[in-house]
């Protein structure tokens, strides 16, 4: 089993998290609408994973919708002390899996609930304010909404907040309002316009959680990587995920996948040392794409 401690801790609000989480999107059907295609396998991912040593699991109710905090909670509850479940509000699902914003204060409210009810808590460990668009984030006030869920914070439902899908100007202005523990946004080796915004969080010890590590490659750039792979003996995925860890201290990963073979090869990127050439070489795959 990967020895996942060699990628270190950071803390998560008043916890130290293992930087190798897992992220339980894929644990729902196709589209991630609906119910998994085999329950028992979503469930033995779960437990593979915790008994792998991860004690930080990336959800949100609007996965399924519903159905992946109740496959959790059936795998995972009543949950380990140590264990951080970090779930998000801001969107619902509509007919035929369609993704529908849900930012006034009465959906964030009800995002709230349904987490507290579907993972079977009391109190919910971090909640994300997910804005943007499906495209990535958009310039726009976040200020009514982020004092929403703030407010439920202040009446015990959530420990911590953090945001997702914002830009470097909304999370200064979330700040204002309340303190934001982590910010999950795309970012990977191609997909560089966090660079400032990591460095920023990292000074502030606040956790970076980068989805997508995989997504928006082209052709040429998928060849780059798939050569720095095969030196290194590893996977794609394995080393786009080590360099991610290489990137800064407070970076989070949260990887998903539905089957345990996966689970383990991704786990593994953590024993990934990359040297500083290789890190340098990967750092500039997008750089060399653009000239």
């Amino acid at each position: 089993m990967a020895d996942i401690t060699k990628a270190g801790t950071f803390t998560l609000g008043d916890r130290n998290v293992m930087r190798m989480g897992y992220g339980a999107m894929q644990l729902a059907g196709p589209g991630v609408f609906g119910p998994p295609e085999d329950r028992e396998a979503a469930i033995a991912v779960l437990r593979e994973a915790v008994a792998a040593g991860v004690n930080h699991i990336d959800t949100s109710d609007f996965y399924g919708p519903h159905i992946t905090n109740q496959v959790i909670r059936e795998a995972l509850h009543p949950y380990a002390d140590d264990l951080v479940i970090v779930t998000k509000v801001g969107a619902f699902r509509g007919k035929g899996g369609s993704w529908v914003p849900a930012q006034s204060p009465a959906d964030l409210a009800r995002g709230v609930h349904d987490n507290l009810r579907n993972l079977g808590v009391d109190v919910l460990d971090v909640v994300n304010l997910r804005v943007g668009s499906m495209h990535g984030p958009t310039e726009a006030s976040i200020a009514e909404r982020f004092a929403a869920v703030a407010e439920l914070q202040q009446r015990g439902l959530m420990r911590h907040l953090g945001l997702s899908n914002v830009t470097a100007a909304q999370v200064a202005e979330a700040q204002r309002i309340a303190p934001v523990v982590c910010v999950q946004n795309h970012y990977n080796l191609v997909h560089r316009a966090d660079d400032a915004l990591i460095g920023m969080l990292a000074e502030q010890r606040i956790a970076y959680v980068p989805f997508y590590p995989l997504g928006g490659f082209d052709h040429i750039q998928s060849e780059a990587l798939s050569g720095v792979a095969r030196r290194a003996g590893a996977s794609p995925m394995q080393v786009a995920l080590a360099w991610l860890l290489a990137r800064a201290p407070n970076v989070l990963l949260i990887p998903g996948t539905s089957r345990r073979a996966h689970l383990r090869e991704n786990l593994a990127a953590a024993e990934l040392v990359l040297s500083e050439d290789v890190v340098s070489e990967l750092s500039h795959i997008a750089h060399d794409r653009r000239e």
